[in-house]
């Protein structure tokens, strides 16, 4: 379907980011600090059969053309329901039913079962982007009016972006992740020095625990990374996920690890454990991706339970390596309880809503505030709970301004 706006502009809505180029999509993305909305990652994602209609993902992408140039695109998703987003929003749908209303379907901005923090509009270097902006947002509310759709999300948006969209009517909802930021680092002794001498013990013994076994942690990248790894680590990731099924349903199929080869190695960091009897075969694995200064920890899996090992292939190898590295900002994940003894302050994030009942729209917008005030309580209380050596001033400052 494609609707004349502007004698200068069409929109379309895309359901397989294939019907685009490429090379035009790219040119929108791949400025922005995210690797998660480049075409490659999205197409991998859709062309692997993981994000489909069948699993309540189904790819509805807004795109604004002049003439024949792409200029303006939104990744989003008609859900039919809310697993894989890792924002709980299940209180609202079941508000929603006691009142009557049908909460799914719902459009959902966001890369599909990726908890990480940078989802926006893609606009062109040099357009005008509140004009942009504002027929975007025309365009979501004419499709979602005409398919009696609830209501638009768009989760872990960019912070630069969200003012922007907060102005065209979208209300904000706090949350938080677990980030480690590096304070300067030049060595993984000097991220130990932020610690008390307790848990710089702690961690030292934690690593030390792993040797002892007889492991070595091994990073790999790019040409390193061999094809039957990424295979490898499908089948870790499989087995964790039928593990520990609470976590939400096992979306990414073999198909996308294997096209990962060919097409993404280039952002791939693997951390691959090995024993002494096999130094060919990984017996654990984490699976993160890269770019520029931003490290992100998508994966792990192991067939064999050792001591400490998942601290170590998840975030002290993770952490040496991007300090090697340039990496500023690391974001290791969905969850949390071990992360912030390790050095991952809780962090804020936001999602953005709009809801097209009346109704249900004056509901949430009245207690919304609230919230959102008891959030950043709780992110203050994780926080001061952190064992470092003394309060980070960064963080004290972060919190101070919200």
């Amino acid at each position: 379907m494609v609707e004349q706006i502007k004698p200068r502009y069409s929109v379309s809505w895309i359901n397989n980011i294939a019907e685009i180029p490429q090379s035009e999509w790219d040119a929108l993305a791949m400025p922005l600090k995210t690797p998660f909305l480049e075409w490659e990652w999205l197409h991998n994602i859709e062309s692997s059969g993981s994000a489909k209609g069948q699993t309540g993902w189904l790819p509805n992408h807004l795109t604004v053309w002049r003439d024949r140039q792409l200029i303006a695109a939104a990744p989003l998703y008609v859900k039919g329901h809310s697993y894989g987003e890792f924002v709980f929003d299940h209180q609202w749908a079941d508000l929603a039913g006691r009142l009557g209303i049908q909460y799914y379907p719902k459009l959902l901005g966001m890369t599909p079962f990726t908890p990480a923090e940078g989802y926006r509009f893609l606009i062109a270097p040099g357009e005008d982007e509140d004009e942009l902006t504002q027929m975007m947002v025309n365009a979501i509310d004419h499709f979602c009016d005409r398919h009696q759709i609830s209501g638009c999300n768009f989760l872990y948006v960019d912070p630069e972006w969200r003012p922007i969209i907060e102005r065209h009517g979208f209300f904000s909802w706090v949350h938080h992740s677990y980030i480690w930021k590096n304070e300067g680092f030049k060595t993984f002794d000097d991220y130990l020095g932020v610690f008390n001498a307790n848990q710089r013990r702690n961690i030292k013994r934690e690593r030390k625990a792993v040797e002892k076994e007889g492991l070595q942690i091994r990073t790999l990248t790019g040409e390193e990374i061999a094809k039957p790894l990424l295979n490898q680590m499908y089948n870790f990731y499989s087995h964790h996920c039928d593990k520990f099924g609470w976590w939400g349903s096992k979306y990414l199929t073999k198909k996308f690890f294997e096209q990962l080869y060919s097409s993404y190695r280039d952002r791939v960091l693997l951390v691959a454990a090995y024993n002494e009897q096999n130094t060919h075969h990984p017996m654990a694995m984490s699976f993160c991706i890269y770019k520029g200064d931003r490290l992100y920890g998508r994966y792990w899996g192991c067939f064999q339970e050792i001591d400490c090992l998942h601290f170590d292939a998840c975030y002290y190898t993770p952490i040496e390596w991007g300090i090697a590295h340039g990496v500023q900002i690391f974001d290791p994940g969905a969850g949390g309880q071990h992360k912030k003894r390790r050095g991952f302050p809780a962090t804020p994030n936001h999602s953005l809503h709009r809801f097209y009942n009346p109704r249900l729209s004056k509901i949430l917008k009245s207690y919304i505030s609230e919230v959102n005030q008891i959030e950043w309580q709780q992110i203050e209380a994780i926080n001061l709970d952190i064992p470092f050596s003394q309060r980070q001033p960064e963080l004290q400052m972060e919190l101070e301004n919200e």
